[in-house]
């Protein structure tokens, strides 16, 4: 069974990357430390410190696998070279959005960087899906949770 490909662009490889070395370098030495100083207060059997500290070290080797696997099967899309003629990952699009009467922008990412809340939405998402390969002008409708969503493309741009 092969791993399922993940997209990245560049900024969001580089976001996991540094949170890999944080974890790998300093959150790793903390953990050990605790772990050290709880041990030294003697029986485990009830330290409650000591089992805290084994899980934060349990958290801390999950996410670091998480991260590790996500990086060896990431396709990180490359920005500069963005086709601005129609939407892609790595492209930032400006909508009118109809039912509010009111411009919306996104950037378009792999799932692993979406975040609605700073503009950052999956490819993988209705939204995204509806988007991509659409031009300026196009007309899209999304069906959501929420209902029937109806946009119109104004820009797309690079996300440099």
């Amino acid at each position: 069974m092969t791993a399922k490909r993940t997209i990245l662009t560049y900024t969001g490889l580089k976001v996991l990357e540094n949170e890999l070395e944080e974890l790998k370098v300093v959150r790793r030495k903390e953990v050990a430390q605790k772990i050290k100083e709880a041990r030294e207060q003697g029986d485990l059997s009830e330290n409650a410190e000591y089992d805290a500290a084994k899980d934060e070290q349990r958290d801390i080797e999950a996410r670091i696998e998480e991260i590790e696997k996500i990086l060896k099967n990431a396709d990180v899309v490359d920005e500069e070279e963005v086709d601005l003629d129609k939407i892609s990952v790595g492209c930032t699009v400006l909508l009118y959005d109809e039912e509010f009467e009111e411009e919306v922008e996104y950037k378009i990412v792999g799932s692993t960087e979406a975040n609605s809340l700073s503009g950052k939405i999956s490819n993988e998402s209705p939204l995204g899906k509806a988007l991509l390969g659409k031009a300026v002008g196009d007309s899209i409708v999304v069906e959501a949770q929420a209902g029937t969503m109806e946009y119109k493309v104004l820009k797309i741009d690079r996300s440099v």
